[in-house]
């Protein structure tokens, strides 16, 4: 026999997303590993994976108020914003700034948040074929 499942809790706003939650979670972890990294990168490789950070949590955030369209551009943008980070997290790692194992967690995080993305994509995209034509 089948277990019962838990309904969802319902959607009020982004910050219940749990996309949008584990986003937030890897900007902190970016944030902690980018404070170790050298002073030469400040302007370069910190400030660059700090606002590809940013931007993945922030789009996720501003499309959830925008139309269904609009939120899927929002969540493409998202995706191409986690892409960058993958990219100056595997830099860091071939530039001896960022310990491998340390590189491969937060490679491992992006890929869940990005499974996550293409999840909530794939269910808006539903959503809008569903919808009735005006």
């Amino acid at each position: 026999m089948s277990e019962p499942t838990q309904a969802a809790a319902p959607v009020r706003s982004y910050r219940d997303l749990r996309v949008w939650q584990q986003a937030m979670d890897l900007v902190e972890a970016t944030y902690r590993v980018t404070k170790r990294f050298p002073s030469s990168e400040r302007y370069g490789l910190v400030t660059q994976l700090r606002r590809a950070a940013v931007s993945v949590a922030s789009n996720i955030a501003e499309g959830h108020a925008r139309s269904l369209g609009d939120y899927l551009r929002h969540l493409l943008v998202s995706s191409g914003s986690l892409s960058e980070m993958e990219t100056q997290f595997i830099v860091s790692t071939r530039l001896g700034i960022l310990p491998a194992a340390e590189a491969e967690s937060l490679l491992q995080s992006c890929d869940q948040v990005g499974r996550m993305l293409g999840g909530l994509r794939k269910s808006l995209r539903a959503r809008r074929s569903r919808a009735p034509s005006p």
